[in-house]
């Protein structure tokens, strides 16, 4: 689990996204970027997830967000995830788990009693200056955006 927290710097990244166009923390200076990490495309936490923050994704940009997803999915299942859910939101194919290890999503996870790697779903809320604001380590799939915006907003 990651031990950043709120006021740290959030790890610099680069990465493609789901059209193969680069994408790096830098592109959202000067913005509030909600970056949530996802365990895998067409699974139904990370649907639900998805198309939550999809179905409020106009009142999120009208607070001044932008939304970037990652999992370690390939672009090519990136395009059939957005085509099939018709998310407005780009998604980051991080392959080599480049970003997911800077954000310390990645590691050791238990289920059914088996351990096995895999993303620890979490969310992080950058501010305009790329400093953490917030970290979701127990995201709700089926009301992240409300989450969110609860504790944005107090």
């Amino acid at each position: 689990m990651t031990t950043l927290k709120e006021g740290d710097k959030a790890p610099d990244f680069t990465g493609i996204d789901q059209n193969e166009n680069t994408i790096s923390l830098s592109d959202y200076k000067g913005k509030k970027l909600i970056l949530f990490f996802y365990p895998k495309d067409n699974t139904p936490g990370c649907t639900a997830e998805a198309c939550n923050l999809r179905d409020n994704f106009e009142g999120l940009k009208a607070k001044g967000y932008e939304l970037l997803g990652v999992s370690p999915d390939s672009a090519k299942k990136h395009q059939n995830f957005i085509k099939k859910h018709d998310l407005p939101f780009p998604l980051l194919a991080d392959t080599e788990k480049e970003v997911l290890n800077a954000y310390e999503v990645w590691g050791e996870k238990q289920f059914m009693g088996k351990t096995y790697d895999g993303v620890h779903r979490t969310t992080f809320i950058i501010d305009e200056e790329g400093k953490i604001e917030k970290v979701f380590k127990k995201v709700k799939t089926k009301a992240h955006t409300e989450q969110i915006l609860e504790e944005m907003e107090g």
